[in-house]
């Protein structure tokens, strides 16, 4: 299950999110179909702030988590650098 799976499942379906977000239901048909549940950047906050799924999990890509941020870094975490 993709995050966007998830937002359309805390909504209800697809229709309802799509119309939270102003967008046609087939415009967001798009995203899980053609682009394979990828949501557009400029959207992540929009979709968090209405279903609760986290920028991480609708774009693992673009939002690692903070674990993942700080493996890559380049900073030692704290246990290393004692």
């Amino acid at each position: 299950m993709t995050g966007l799976d998830k937002a359309i499942k805390a909504m209800g379906n697809q229709r309802r999110l799509a119309l939270a977000l102003n967008m046609r239901p087939s415009s967001l048909n798009k995203w899980v179909k053609q682009y394979m549940g990828r949501v557009p950047p400029e959207r992540l906050i929009q979709i968090y702030e209405l279903t609760g799924v986290t920028p991480h999990e609708l774009r693992p890509d673009l939002h690692p988590t903070p674990y993942q941020r700080n493996t890559c870094s380049g900073y030692p975490t704290s246990a290393e650098g004692v």
